[in-house]
Order: C-alpha cells, then structure tokens, then sequence
C-alpha cells in the first residue's frame, strides 16, 4: 500500500549559509557601519541571535534573514521569531529559535484534519512524524495538497513516498 511520511526539518547547512550571507550583507551596508550589529548561529540550542544598536538596525537584519532565507529555500515558518530585549546601554537583541519536529498538539491537529477530509487513508503519530497510508496514491496526493492548502504555522515536508 501505498505511503508517504509528513516531517518538520530543515536544512542546517542552508541555515548557515544564510547566516553567513547575512553577516557579509551587514558589512557592506552603509546604515549598518560602524554599528555593534552582529548575526550569530547557535548549533547546539538551535537558535539564532541577532545584537545591534537599535531596534531600526535589528528590524533590517531580520528583514535581510528572511529575504535569505527565502532565496535559499528556507521556510520563514521555520524561525520562531521571540521578543525583542533590551541590554545595557542602547544594545537590543533577539533570539530566533529553529523550529524541528512536529509536536504532539500539531501532530493531532493535522492527523484530525487528515480524518475530516473523508479520504480513505489513515494517518498515524509517528514520534515527531505522521505516517499516511492509502490504497490508492492520488489520494494521497490529494492529502498532500490539502495540507498544502492549510496554514498550520509549521513547514512541513513530505518524504518517503512509497507506492
């Protein structure tokens, strides 16, 4: 039968290669210089922090991010963009967190929506991931594009399609 898995993951290499894109656009643009502006990626807690001068220049680096991000194949959902914090003096930073994995209040969500669409397929809560199985792999596409369709605030991917 026919099958395919529903993940939330992204590419580190193309995070990186964004971050470090970013850090070259901060040098050369004019606004920026001079200024303690400064993109760095955290592997290991999976976020990106952004310091500058001023909320104008943070906001800019955020924009130049998603703009990367979006050249690089990147899903914007995949940053989890927090508040902004003050430090001393007139610093300001923001954490992005990289959002992996779907979670469990998510992973039930797409897996009633996946039943109220009256196909014939079941899903099942894999850990992080879905499994959707079917007789027939146009239904399957169909819920691919059906979940397409649905703003769920996660990037989602679909992989291992096996008929």
């Amino acid at each position: 039968m026919p099958t395919f898995d529903i993940v939330c993951k992204y590419a580190i290499h193309e995070i990186e290669n964004t971050v470090n894109m970013v850090k070259r656009d901060i040098l050369n643009r004019y606004d920026l210089k001079g200024s303690s502006t400064n993109i760095t990626l955290d592997k290991k807690n999976a976020t990106i922090k952004i310091e500058s001068d001023s909320e104008m220049q943070l906001g800019s680096v955020r924009d130049m991010l998603e703009k990367r991000a979006v050249g690089r194949k990147v899903s914007l959902k995949t940053f989890k963009i927090n508040d902004v914090e003050k430090g001393s003096g007139r610093s300001v930073w923001q954490n992005i967190e990289l959002q992996e994995g779907i979670s469990k209040d998510n992973a039930k969500r797409i897996n009633k929506l996946i039943k109220d669409s009256k196909l014939k397929v079941q899903s099942q809560i894999q850990g992080e991931q879905l499994r959707v199985v079917g007789k027939k792999i146009d239904d399957l596409q169909t819920i691919i594009k059906f979940l397409k369709e649905k703003n769920l605030g996660i990037p989602l991917q679909f992989i291992n399609m096996n008929k």
